[in-house]
């Protein structure tokens, strides 16, 4: 069986493996034969709603665990009260006890196969990524023209406050974090070349997410030039002798 690494995430995360560069196809690629990238992005979704999958997504009694999850919600608990996203929305400080009970469930779901698996499996936060209000207005525009909201139903401020919500509890835990919103609006520009409706990603803001996430992946030592193939690379099998190949790895 491939090792696993789990996607788990909102709409950002169901997105990664649609076609045009998305970045969860991205890494599913880089670990091709090494291992099976997972996408349990589920559009849409606040933590709060995300807690009723755990059991479904990590079940405790599964044989192994991944080697690597990333955890990639906020952008939906962020939504504001009061405007047309409101049903998402999640005071903060509960979404940072939903992420904790989320942490603290894949920790405890490795605690259980520590004496038969090597505990090295890594949780991964990302923050929300930034969002770009006018962008937002302007996608409800195009498709809803004067029926659009007048006002934006999320803010990059209000984005910002889960954004170090999320930060802090990755100190507190020692769980590798991403912080997408403030390294993407480092870039000149992000609006734009990093968000396609003021929230979701362009293919440019799939690269970034993906290039973060590969480089934190490479830092705990789950590279995938690190990993061996599941079976024999091509040019190691005999064409005389093919069965020797499969002996050694097998």
């Amino acid at each position: 069986m491939r090792p696993q690494i789990i996607l788990f995430g909102d709409s950002i995360t169901e997105q990664s493996f649609r076609a045009g560069g998305g970045w969860g196809a991205a890494l599913a690629d880089n670990y091709s034969r090494k291992a099976d990238v997972l996408n349990r992005g589920y559009g849409g979704y606040n933590t709060r709603w995300a807690l009723f999958l755990l059991h479904h997504i990590f079940p405790l009694g599964s044989a192994k665990p991944p080697i690597a999850a990333t955890i990639f919600f906020g952008a939906n608990d962020a939504a504001l009260p009061g405007r047309n996203s409101e049903r998402q929305y999640v005071p903060v400080d509960e979404y940072k006890d939903n992420l904790r009970k989320i942490v603290q469930h894949l920790k405890s779901f490795l605690w259980i196969w520590m004496q038969d698996y090597s505990p090295t499996m890594l949780v991964i936060l990302l923050t929300p990524s930034p969002v770009d209000e006018e962008g937002r207005m302007e996608y409800a525009k195009s498709l809803y023209g004067d029926k659009a909201m007048k006002e934006p139903e999320r803010t990059n401020e209000v984005t910002g406050v889960y954004a170090s919500h999320c930060i802090e509890l990755g100190t507190e835990l020692g769980v590798p974090l991403i912080n997408l919103w403030s390294k993407m609006q480092e870039t000149d520009g992000w609006q734009k070349k990093f968000l396609s409706d003021g929230l979701h990603l362009t293919s440019e803001g799939n690269g970034f997410v993906h290039k973060e996430v590969v480089r934190v992946l490479g830092e705990a030592g789950v590279s995938a030039a690190e990993m061996p193939f599941d079976f024999p690379h091509h040019s190691v099998i005999d064409g005389k002798n093919p069965e020797k190949a499969f002996q050694i790895q097998c």
